[in-house]
């Protein structure tokens, strides 16, 4: 008979691990044929967790599964049954687990950790930590939405921040909501989807939902913040690049105590109507230089999506500098005329 045994801080941590009626230490006895009992510790505080098996790889397969269990509830993650079942099916496929450290974010509902994966991730991510207002330019598939939401999730699960506001403007590619069949609400949801889709990733649908209940998640369009003042919230504005300067200083001027902004946009796909302004351009001009904002610059060697993405935003770049470069000398040759 092989045994190993984890120890934890507390008896909390160890009702988290083993779940309800213990489901979730049951998952893994199925899984691995052993056995796991929870008995007092010889420590100050938490408990020993004890795993008992006729086969030393299988306990051991069963400790890594039960270390990794720990680790999310030690990041404040909720355990369920489907995180438990992605963490034992990575382990019986002989995958290994991505280790948790000083770099993971946060933890989505499914066990896996999110974490910068470029130099510009790395760094972004930090100037969130540090500033009350970040500014992330860059192009598609760079991570700026998803990696402040998950920022945003991790504030919310330690109490940093009393609720998460997510809001964007309701522009895009030149349809207006009237046009659009349907109540208000179902008229916004197209533009603010991919808002829910990385909260679900991160919280989980019921967690989500609650959160939404309650009021500490709020989605809405960007109109929706006027004459508002936002304390203790974490507020994300995506799709930045499509406000006009006197909606990004209407935002911008929310921001209540105890409050952080993160404001996302990419500069090369703005759908405002021929000739306005981008309030995210000026914004970057206005505020680069001010103490306790930040703005973070993605480049396409940032960009995590299909490596064909950065051949495509690369090819764009190139055409708009050589349209540029020719309507230049198109205007110089007029002129000459």
């Amino acid at each position: 008979m092989f045994e190993k045994i984890i120890y934890t801080d507390s008896s909390e941590q160890t009702a988290a691990i083993f779940g309800n009626f213990d489901s979730n230490v049951a998952i893994i006895e199925r899984a691995f044929g052993v056995e796991i009992v929870n008995r007092d510790s010889e420590r100050t505080s938490g408990d020993a967790i004890v795993i008992k098996g006729e086969s030393s790889d299988a306990v051991l397969k069963a400790h890594s599964a039960i270390e990794y269990l720990k680790n999310m509830v030690m990041m404040g993650s909720e355990l369920t049954e489907q995180s438990v079942g992605y963490v034992v099916g990575t382990i019986q496929s002989g995958e290994e687990l991505e280790n948790f450290g000083d770099d993971c974010i946060c933890v989505t509902t499914k066990g896996k950790p999110i974490k910068a994966k470029t130099v510009g991730q790395k760094k972004y991510v930090e100037l969130i930590k540090k500033n009350t207002v970040v500014l992330g330019l860059g192009p598609a598939g760079t991570g700026k939405t998803f990696l402040a939401v998950a920022a945003a999730s991790t504030a919310l699960r330690n109490k940093e921040v009393s609720r998460i506001i997510l809001t964007r403007p309701a522009v895009e590619a030149g349809e207006k909501l009237g046009f659009l069949p349907g109540d208000l609400q179902t008229k916004i949801d197209p533009y603010l989807r991919p808002l829910h889709d990385a909260l679900f990733e991160m919280l989980g649908p019921e967690t989500y939902a609650r959160h939404v209940e309650r009021g500490t998640i709020e989605i809405a369009p960007l109109a929706y913040m006027r004459g508002r003042t936002l304390d203790d919230s974490f507020i994300i504005l995506d799709e930045a690049q499509n406000t006009t300067p006197e909606q990004m200083k209407m935002f911008l001027t929310r921001l209540g105590s105890g409050s952080k902004a993160v404001v996302t946009g990419d500069l090369t796909q703005t759908d405002l109507p021929f000739g306005k302004r981008s309030g995210l351009v000026e914004a970057a001009k206005i505020l680069d230089g001010i103490d306790d904002i930040a703005i973070h610059r993605f480049t396409e060697r940032d960009v995590v999506r299909h490596k064909l993405v950065q051949k495509i935003i690369l090819a764009y770049e190139k055409f708009e500098r050589e349209n540029a470069v020719k309507g230049a000398k198109f205007r110089i040759n007029k002129d000459v005329k």
